[in-house]
């Protein structure tokens, strides 16, 4: 039975999202992040904490404009979650849990930059804190990252994505 499950699961994820998929199991946990890719007819994979964590996570200390004094903040790294997918270009539509949505283009994608946080100084965020997910740029790092542009870019209570062409 759960090798039958495995099969239709692998069938119903196809490139670019199959790297992705075929590295993770379906969630035991409460869903926190839904990815789809609109060229690819809308394939979509559902992560829990578990998942996400299993895509690596790296550290990002830095104070922001929402919180008061350096934080640290764990998360996949935006840039680690668009290679495992093979994407290079494009859009990343974020949409929050109250449906608020914005664009993050997928050339800030890279290593060191924005991280996708699941953690809060060691502590999983909670809706009430900004979670369960929450973008966050390396804000402390350069004066790039201290745009209002890039400040409306950190959405959190972050759903879902999806990446357009």
């Amino acid at each position: 039975m759960l090798s039958r499950f495995l099969a239709i699961l692998a069938f119903a994820f196809v490139t670019p999202l199959t790297a992705l998929a075929t590295d993770f199991k379906a969630p035991e946990g409460d869903v926190l992040l839904t990815i789809t890719h609109s060229g690819n007819g809308g394939q979509t994979i559902e992560l829990d904490l578990a998942g996400l964590e299993a895509l690596g996570l790296t550290t990002i200390e830095t104070s922001t404009i929402w919180t008061e004094g350096k934080q640290v903040f764990e998360g996949v790294e935006l840039a680690a979650l668009t290679k495992a997918l093979d994407i290079s270009s494009g859009t990343i539509s974020a949409v929050a849990l109250n449906d608020y949505a914005v664009e993050i283009p997928v050339s800030d994608a890279v290593e060191g930059g924005p991280i996708l946080a699941i953690k809060r100084n060691s502590v999983p965020m909670s809706v009430r804190d900004k979670g369960p997910v929450w973008v966050i740029y390396p804000y402390d790092s350069s004066a790039k990252y201290r745009t209002e542009v890039v400040y409306s870019r950190s959405i959190w209570q972050l759903a879902r994505i999806e990446f357009m062409e």
